[in-house]
């Protein structure tokens, strides 16, 4: 069984047991063993039927997720800017900070 959500402005597929990274959660603090539910459900696939279609969502379903990590550092985007014939040249980096969860449940 696997469903599609909608987390962060954009579209995940999970299943039961999947451990994903989602947008950091509650600005890092979360408790590891915390629960994450999910309610913006777009679609549910379940082993051998149909999938169930949400228009935008399906109306009582869920996704329920345990913390696993609160921060977990992703990789490194390196940044260059550069000016041809002047002379300038900048380099920065970024790494973007995210929350590991594992999806434990999947209610439709």
């Amino acid at each position: 069984m696997y469903a599609i959500i909608e987390e962060s402005g954009g579209q995940r597929k999970v299943a039961e047991g999947e451990q994903i990274l989602i947008d950091l959660h509650e600005g890092g603090q979360a408790a590891a063993g915390a629960t994450v539910t999910f309610d913006r459900v777009l679609m549910v696939k379940p082993e051998g039927t149909d999938a169930a279609i949400g228009r935008p969502y399906i109306e009582g379903a869920s996704v329920t997720a345990e913390i696993v990590e609160p921060i977990v550092a992703g990789d490194k985007l390196h940044i260059y800017k550069f000016r041809p014939k002047k002379g300038y040249k900048r380099k920065t980096g970024h790494r973007q900070r995210y929350t590991s969860v594992k999806v434990t449940k999947i209610n439709h």
